[in-house]
């Protein structure tokens, strides 16, 4: 196992991958802590040490867990398009076992960019975001990054979790959270974005952001006054307090908790039967009742059903959606349609006269 020390220094930093990368294999075989000649000294590590961050430390003596930019990065999120009776169904893996989920500058871009694709993908009809690293969903904001920042960096950064947040909120389709470990502060907001969440019984939620003497920025203020009334969401942002799976349940933050079996992933079966419930159902009808269900949440009763209205309108046989960038906001008030939205543009067909409408909101 001796190497000589007196490589080239061209061939030093190979010289040192081969060296660790056989370590690695002993100490996996060997069981944890084991001592090699020479000061060599490995925790237990698996065929995966490289993605979970476990680096020579400097000098060669021992091993280290280094800083997410110190890790390969491309397979933090994992995108598995099901097929065959789960077509349709898509699951977003978050996967940084060596940081605990959180999420990272390279993690929000990853995020940022399956969204992107999946919500002009037709083909998609339910999106299940959950965790690949058992016992945790999301533990928040990457804070070892975030310490590097400075000042006028955090800012930004932060702008970005919220941003990829809102994206995930405003999907067009159904989207399920399925909590089979800790979610804090920023890994909470992001479930909070999704439609339906679902946890295991030992999961632990809450939006500790006060401990650290600031507040949720992920949209937390916003999302969990309407998901569990405004005066318990302040009781629970004022004191920072975690909340186990049954008691999530009790408030109303999970629509189902469930016993975590054997395999740490009770949630994620769960989101799985839900997203099967979907499946049959007609594709257009269930965008249009999201719209529906969330346009009308942010106005009055009124003004709320009268978007129902309209939304009703693009599953009947009056006027349809042919094409539109991103959905359009409908409103149907006096017997005449505005269309009301921050998105590009949208073609409407009138089947009643066989007129065709283009609107652009650029």
């Amino acid at each position: 196992m001796a190497v000589a020390a007196s490589a080239a220094p061209g061939a030093l930093g190979t010289l040192q991958a081969s060296r660790a990368r056989l370590v690695a294999a002993c100490c996996a075989r060997l069981g944890p802590r084991w001592r090699l000649p020479g000061s060599w000294t490995c925790p237990r590590v698996d065929s995966t040490i490289w993605a979970r961050g476990w680096t020579p430390a400097a000098g060669g003596a021992a091993w280290q867990r280094g800083y997410s930019a110190e890790v390969k990065t491309e397979d933090e999120l994992r995108v598995r398009y099901l097929e065959e009776e789960n077509r349709g169904i898509v699951v977003l893996g978050i996967n940084r076992a060596y940081a605990k989920n959180s999420l990272s500058k390279n993690l929000i871009k990853l995020l940022s960019k399956a969204v992107d694709a999946l919500k002009s993908d037709k083909k998609v009809r339910t999106i299940i975001v959950r965790s690949e690293v058992p016992g945790i969903f999301c533990a928040g904001a990457d804070l070892k990054e975030r310490a590097k920042m400075s000042s006028s960096e955090v800012g930004p950064f932060v702008s970005k979790i919220r941003a990829m947040i809102n994206e995930i909120a405003n999907l067009p389709v159904p989207t399920i959270a399925a909590i089979d470990g800790l979610a804090l502060g920023g890994g909470l907001e992001l479930a909070l974005a999704c439609d339906i969440r679902v946890a295991a019984s030992s999961a632990k939620m809450g939006l500790v952001e006060t401990k650290l003497a600031i507040i949720p920025g992920g949209g937390g203020t916003q999302r969990l006054p309407r998901a569990i009334g405004m005066s318990l969401a302040k009781e629970l942002i004022f004191s920072a307090r975690v909340l186990d799976g049954q008691e999530a349940k009790s408030v109303g933050l999970i629509s189902h908790v469930l016993e975590q079996n054997q395999e740490g992933d009770a949630a994620y079966r769960k989101a799985l039967d839900l997203a099967r419930e979907f499946l049959p159902q007609g594709p257009v009808a269930m965008r249009v009742a999201k719209l529906a269900i969330n346009q009308g949440m942010e106005v009055d009763l009124v003004t709320g059903l009268a978007i129902e209205e309209a939304c009703y309108a693009q599953v009947c046989d009056k006027i349809s959606l042919i094409h539109c960038r991103y959905t359009p906001y409908l409103l149907y008030k006096s017997t005449k349609l505005y269309i009301m939205s921050r998105f590009d543009s949208c073609l409407l067909q009138n089947h009643t006269n066989g007129l065709k409408l283009f609107v652009s909101f650029l």
